[in-house]
């Protein structure tokens, strides 16, 4: 093969769907990527499983396979999908487009889960690690939801190797999942550090998805980006050396040119001559971008050197409560009204004895942000007052709540629009173990 054609399906779970479709039926495409894993994601994900054996993978998976599975034996191509979706539960994942695929009629698709990213037992069994918050593993003690490690592409490869046509994984790193299909695709070695940071560079630029083609990018009248509304997602183009054009589908919206792609390179990048991942310790430092066309960049310069020896590993736990409230003022004096509302919560949260253990008081749109440190050119007539704390107990964190919608009747004039939550904080912090400590495993089965 001298060419591979991969495109970014989702860069985070929520992300849209429609671009995706677009990428799987106009974008001549080998392989459709899904990058769908955040840090809480997973760990949200692991409590699912703990409350439902069968649940704990991406809630938008069917949504999504139903609207692509279509295309992968549309006409001669064959489409392979790719995608972390499988969160704490691959095998029940791959279940899930399997029944979706008998659906479709596709019969005799191959699907394939990657799994062995899952450490808590073997943190569970090694109390005195340290996290990266100076808490050990033994201190959280029941608290510990998840452990999951960054596995690289070896287990896709494998899976690629076997014939799957859908690769479901869990925690893998995000460029890993691109990085996959090259290295399948053209037998690069292990060892191989410079196609390796190459396909590594690819692999972050298309993480991300519509960041890339104009979204988290647009700034009116500064950066303009044209036909947001129909935003289409990058697809790169990659030869056999790891040499890789990013574009996107002619008449899709959106933009990219050097300076998307610049942004997108530097993202979440503490160290450019040395971006770890678990396949390469990739060199962005010399990386080039060059316009080729209308949407069409040149991604060149990157190499690598050794992977690292280590995984991290990230570890999500329970660290208690938050309790919020929000309400609205409006007309003359809303900002007085608003910020003597929240000294009055302040007042009665001390008054019932109430243990908050951290707590923001903001009026959104004025100092929610920046404080106080930045002046307001104009008095508003409207303002949105939030009242949040982290408590140890839900109890603490409803009582906050509660405190805030009382504002209707026992505050200032004019409150309306008032809401309320409580939700449980999951807590996440790193730790790095050993790679053999969490060896891939793959899990094939065919479509009847």
């Amino acid at each position: 093969m001298n060419t591979l054609r991969i495109g970014a399906g989702a860069g985070y779970s929520g992300d849209r769907l429609e671009p995706a479709v677009e990428l799987a039926r106009e974008g001549e495409l080998d392989y459709l990527i899904f990058e769908c894993l955040a840090e809480r994601t997973i760990a949200l994900a692991q409590q699912a499983r703990l409350a439902d054996p069968q649940a704990g993978y991406d809630p938008l998976l069917a949504a999504r396979m139903r609207a692509v599975l279509p295309f992968v034996r549309q006409g001669s191509r064959r489409l392979r999908i790719i995608s972390n979706m499988g969160a704490a539960n691959p095998r029940a994942a791959a279940r899930c487009v399997q029944a979706i695929a008998a659906e479709l009629g596709l019969h005799g698709l191959k699907v394939a889960a990657v799994e062995g990213d899952d450490v808590l037992a073997v943190l569970r069994a090694h109390p005195e690690w340290e996290l990266d918050n100076g808490l050990s593993v033994g201190e959280l003690g029941e608290r510990l939801v998840s452990a999951n490690a960054y596995l690289g592409a070896e287990g896709i490869v494998e899976a690629l190797a076997m014939g799957a046509d859908v690769v479901v994984t869990g925690r893998v790193a995000d460029p890993s999942l691109f990085l996959a299909p090259q290295v399948h695709a053209f037998g690069w070695a292990a060892d191989d550090w410079l196609r390796r940071g190459r396909g590594t560079l690819t692999g972050h630029l298309l993480e991300c998805a519509g960041q890339v083609s104009g979204g988290y990018f647009a700034d009116p009248g500064v950066k303009e980006v044209p036909d947001l509304a129909r935003l289409g997602f990058p697809l790169a183009q990659v030869d056999a050396e790891g040499h890789a054009h990013i574009t996107k589908v002619a008449g899709s919206g959106g933009r990219i040119d050097v300076a998307t792609c610049t942004e997108q390179l530097l993202y979440e990048v503490h160290d450019p001559s040395r971006y770890l991942t678990p396949d390469v310790t990739a060199d962005f430092s010399a990386v080039r971008f060059e316009p080729l066309g209308p949407d069409l960049v040149q991604a060149s310069g990157a190499s690598g050197s050794a992977r690292p020896e280590r995984l991290k590993v990230t570890v999500g736990y329970r660290d208690g409560w938050i309790g919020e409230g929000q309400i609205s003022y409006g007309g003359p004096n809303a900002v007085a009204r608003a910020r003597l509302a929240g000294q009055i919560v302040k007042q009665r949260l001390a008054l019932t004895g109430v243990a908050v253990q951290e707590l923001r008081c903001e009026l959104m749109g004025i100092d929610s942000l920046h404080g106080s440190a930045f002046g307001q050119a104009g008095e508003p007539w409207e303002v949105r007052l939030r009242v949040a704390g982290r408590c140890a107990t839900r109890e603490c964190a409803q009582a906050l709540a509660n405190e805030v919608e009382t504002l209707y009747t026992n505050g200032p004039a004019g409150g309306g629009g008032a809401t309320r939550q409580v939700r449980e904080v999951l807590a996440v912090a790193s730790v790095y173990l050993p790679r053999e400590l969490a060896p891939p495993s793959v899990h094939l089965e065919v479509c009847p």
